[in-house]
């Protein structure tokens, strides 16, 4: 099993979407990576060689990676809120912050359960 930047890598998956199981790395830079490792796409991550996976290692530390990538976002919605710019202040409230309407939907955002119309009471 390969295990890189902390991540077990599923062994019947091919390489370039193995690959994609790391946090920032999608299926543009996990081809761009087994391209400057000189692996297939196509080869499965359980017929990878010792020699490979340390290949990728090398490449992959070139790119930010999980817990790193996941600290550098969070300072910069921590740093959006401390300013007091708009999309810091809808961080903050909880709210949409790419423009979407709140009127009706949002509710994974806003957090409020779904309202039920009138339902009929059974009669006796």
């Amino acid at each position: 099993m390969a295990r890189i930047a902390g991540i077990d890598l599923p062994k019947n998956k091919k390489g370039f979407v193995g690959l994609t199981y790391i946090f920032g790395v999608g299926p543009t830079t996990s081809k761009k990576v087994l391209t400057e490792a000189g692996i297939d796409f196509d080869k499965r991550v359980s017929d990878w060689t010792d020699d490979e996976v340390a290949r990728l290692r090398l490449v992959l530390d070139n790119f930010k990676t999980e817990g790193q990538l996941r600290s550098e976002i969070q300072m910069n919605i921590k740093r959006l809120m401390d300013i007091g710019c708009y999309r810091g202040l809808r961080h903050r409230r909880g709210l949409p912050v790419r423009g979407q309407r709140t009127r009706t939907n949002a509710r994974t955002r806003k957090g409020r359960k779904k309202t039920v119309a009138g339902k009929k009471k059974a009669t006796k």
